[in-house]
């Protein structure tokens, strides 16, 4: 069971990755069949995760660099994430690296608007020409209403939750349904998109100290409406 995935392409692509490893603890980035999970790899990317506190866009898929309105390739994965977010995703990726296992990481993507959604995004270990694991195949998928990204780009990226995903029976068989919609149509042109950067105590935020505080404060509502859900209604899907 691997209740921490919401999107069935997050199923699909750990699926993916557990045939890859072929008995082995994690596979190797050439392993991956670019013909095989074609579909999906507009909305894919590989990090390069030698020093987990910097890691780095090997590749990235054209929907996911629209997505943030600049070419991601040779940019820092950290660099659209607020600080404490950045702070806790590395130790995320040392944890997920030394124990050889994927990661699913939640969270809340804005524009510069204050539009809104809820990103989920997967995180699977590799290794480069054999080795100690160094690098992450993963993929970004959109679990909220997706209208206030059209026309728009993401500036801002806070983590909500993340899992260890532990494969406790076997995954179903990777197929080519329920794929990811296109990407709406990016209207401006960025060189690079803008972020923000923002330290915070989690318990009590501290709205002021930003530039934007309706933002902000828009956010956690956001958050505070999506934990509430959750509590609710926790969608389980056996794998």
């Amino acid at each position: 069971m691997c209740g921490a995935m919401k999107h069935k392409n997050s199923h699909l692509l750990v699926g993916y990755w557990s045939r890859l490893r072929a008995g082995r603890e994690v596979p190797d980035q050439t392993d991956i069949d670019p013909r095989a999970i074609k579909r999906l790899l507009s909305y894919a990317f590989i990090l390069d995760c030698e020093n987990p506190a910097r890691p780095a866009y090997r590749l990235a898929g054209t929907a996911l660099c629209e997505r943030f309105g600049y070419e991601l390739k040779g940019t820092g994965f950290l660099g659209h994430w607020e600080a404490q977010s950045s702070l806790s995703l590395a130790a995320l990726l040392r944890q997920s690296l030394k124990l050889r296992q994927p990661i699913c990481l939640s969270s809340i993507a804005t524009t510069a608007e204050s539009g809104m959604v809820e990103l989920e995004t997967i995180l699977t270990p590799m290794t480069f020409n054999g080795g100690e694991p160094t690098r992450f195949f993963g993929m970004v998928q959109m679990l909220s209403d997706p209208s206030p990204l059209l026309g728009r780009t993401i500036t801002y990226e806070r983590l909500i939750g993340s899992q260890l995903i532990k494969e406790d029976e076997p995954l179903p068989d990777y197929d080519q349904t329920n794929l990811p919609p296109p990407p709406g149509p990016i209207m401006r042109s960025h060189s690079r998109a803008p972020y923000l950067r923002l330290v915070v105590n989690q318990d009590q935020p501290h709205l002021s100290a930003f530039g934007s505080g309706d933002l902000l404060r828009k956010m956690y509502d956001f958050v505070g409406r999506f934990s509430a859900a959750n509590n609710d209604e926790q969608p389980r899907v056996q794998v």
